[in-house]
């Protein structure tokens, strides 16, 4: 992910054509590194969301209303005393001469406003966006720093202070060159030949605004190895580097961006772009075209701040997961132990009944018996004694022995059962959990461990269900209704849906699926039921395919953070009626003694319906 001077190229691009001429009408700092104005243009209020957070610096037209503080800090205070009314004149991207446009991290606002006397005037607005170096400064006309959002006092730093009264100038970036500025191939030669670097690092490292991932895509683009040293590039790849990098800073010129998110094979949003990035182009990822660069931006950071909340929200349920996981798991350990023991049972039987058969040749006090054992060919066998106890009463030790244990059989095999299925309802929560999306789908989870016995209510919810139980089940039912299962359409036209969890898995199953419908799901393992609705026509290959892909890619097989998408997975496929519930089993759990197989590598290639 790099917030590149081509992402804030195509944002001034925007910005401009949305803002330029409008009037200030509102500042706000509902944050202490967080900006949002109000422009009226056209007849039309937008807002402009500004952020100088060092972990997330931004600048995108958004609609989000943000909540200001009773009390404006300093800086709002002189915003509204400097820019408030005012009408923003021009918008760019300078170089650090000011005299021409780059690709530096900056965007200037320049906006005409009437001063205290009624006289009208110039100020500058600099948004600064360079990770932990990002500021919001407001300057004079001529230069002088009237206020930022950040101090920087000579303790901070000793290159550049941002204090009121000091001079503003844009940060040096070193010896790196305005890319627009060139012209000729010697030129770019002679810029990326500098340092001794290898070639994708050379064109990040000699030109302002290009990000790592712009110099893989220019490199990309010339059929060059981005991982070559410079110095041993060929004539040939010199002049295709140079018109790769001509290409694409003409597309800047031009204003001709490709506004995109590449997502990866789980669907999260991994990169985002103002160019076509042929070089992650392929069927790992998927490319999301935007209409907007600030609506590029908005989703791009929604979506990656979602996941991190929702991974924080679900810390507890993977917790007690892994607790009860280990419990169980040492549980089942144990009571197969304790039942490979009982297997011996058998030869106390035997002993017992030797011993009946030939005691009478004991007089009392042996320590062992040899005997023929007519159970094994007439061998010889030699049975341990108590020599305190007669043969009657050794026989009764064995023969209690035997009992003993036959009883302990029979009762750990309905708990050995007991214990593989709550391991087995236990793996699909946590496979469930691993596909949650929204605190609906993290709901359904909580409801289902509470309605097992997974999790206990607390007495606030006893007490809310005391007071009002109906209200209760409503507010729960409407949370279930917001978490749905996937919809996906196959290649043929065909619709496709996949359970998030247990009670979703159920639902699309037994009422949702037709009795010939096709049913998939990964084969000795948790994971989602998938259904297919062919109905009565047969099913085709590549809905097949796709189906038991999504069977595989959302199971325990796949690997809680989807790594393992290089192994085939072994899927079962059945029609759905074919299936049988198991009684008083988790939702889910189902049987079935017909099936086909087929091996396939867990894809989410189908293109996901979102409506």
């Amino acid at each position: 992910m790099a917030y590149d001077g081509l992402i804030i190229a195509d944002t001034v691009k925007e910005l401009r054509e949305a803002f330029l001429m409008g009037s200030i009408t509102k500042i706000v700092q509902p944050e202490p590194e967080e900006l949002l104005l109000t422009v009226k243009n056209n007849r039309k209020n937008m807002k402009l969301y500004i952020s100088a957070n060092a972990s997330l610096p931004v600048v995108y037209i958004t609609e989000e209303e943000r909540p200001a503080p009773k009390t404006a800090p300093n800086f709002c205070m002189a915003l509204r005393k400097h820019i408030g009314g005012g009408r923003i004149k021009d918008i760019r991207q300078p170089d650090t001469d000011f005299l021409s446009d780059g690709l530096e991290r900056v965007i200037c606002f320049e906006i005409e406003h009437l001063n205290e006397m009624g006289d009208r005037g110039v100020v500058r607005l600099f948004v600064e966006l360079m990770g932990k170096h990002s500021n919001i400064i407001l300057v004079k006309d001529d230069g002088t720093i009237i206020d930022g959002i950040k101090h920087i006092t000579p303790s901070v730093s000793s290159v550049r202070e941002v204090l009121p009264g000091r001079e503003y100038f844009i940060p040096n970036s070193g010896d790196k060159k305005n890319p627009l500025n060139v012209k000729t191939e010697e030129e770019f030669t002679a810029d990326i030949s500098r340092k001794n670097l290898k070639c994708g690092k050379a064109l990040s490292a000699s030109f302002t605004g290009i990000s790592n991932i712009s110099a893989s895509e220019i490199c990309f683009r010339a059929g060059v190895d981005e991982e070559k040293d410079v110095a041993g590039l060929s004539e040939m790849e010199l002049t295709a580097l140079f018109k790769s990098f001509t290409e694409i800073m003409s597309e800047v010129k031009e204003g001709r961006f490709f506004s995109n998110i590449i997502y990866n094979e789980k669907n999260e949003p991994e990169e985002f772009s103002a160019i076509r990035l042929c070089c992650l182009e392929s069927p790992s990822y998927r490319v999301k075209e935007f209409e907007s660069i600030s609506k590029l931006l908005f989703t791009f950071y929604s979506e990656r701040a979602q996941r991190g909340r929702i991974r924080q929200k679900s810390e507890d349920i993977r917790h007690i997961l892994k607790v009860l996981t280990e419990r169980t798991a040492k549980k089942l350990e144990l009571q197969e132990r304790q039942l490979a023991d009982s297997g011996k049972k058998e030869k106390f039987r035997v002993y017992g009944e030797l011993i009946n058969t030939y005691g009478y040749e004991l007089s009392g006090g042996e320590k062992e018996l040899v005997c023929e054992n007519y159970y094994d060919e007439g061998k010889k066998i030699k049975i341990p004694l108590d020599e305190h106890m007669s043969a009657k009463d050794n026989a009764k030790r064995y023969f209690d022995k035997y009992q003993k244990m036959k009883r302990t059989e029979e009762a750990l095999l309905p708990q050995i059962e007991e214990s593989r299925q709550r391991l087995w309802h236990l793996d699909s929560i946590y496979s469930a959990l691993s596909i949650a999306e929204t605190e609906a789908d993290l709901n359904q989870l909580r409801k289902e461990m509470r309605d097992y016995g997974l999790i206990h209510k607390s007495g606030a919810d006893d007490r809310k269900q005391a007071k009002g139980k109906k209200q209760q089940e409503k507010k729960l039912r409407k949370e279930e209704m917001k978490s749905e299962p996937l919809h996906f359409v196959s290649s043929d036209g065909i619709d496709i849906y996949v359970g998030r969890n247990n009670y979703q898995n159920e639902e699309i199953t037994f009422k949702l699926a037709d009795g010939n419908d096709w049913w998939f799901h990964a084969k000795n393992t948790a994971g989602s039921h998938v259904i297919a609705r062919t109905g009565n026509r047969e099913l085709p290959d590549n809905t097949c395919l796709e189906a038991a892909a999504l069977a595989a890619y959302y199971s325990k097989a796949c690997g809680d953070e989807r790594k393992n998408l290089s192994e085939k997975i072994e899927v079962d496929y059945v029609k759905k009626k074919e299936l049988k519930r198991v009684p008083h089993a988790a939702p889910g759990y189902v049987i079935y003694h017909t099936n086909y197989s087929i091996m396939v590598e867990p894809r989410k290639e189908i293109s996901y319906n979102e409506a």
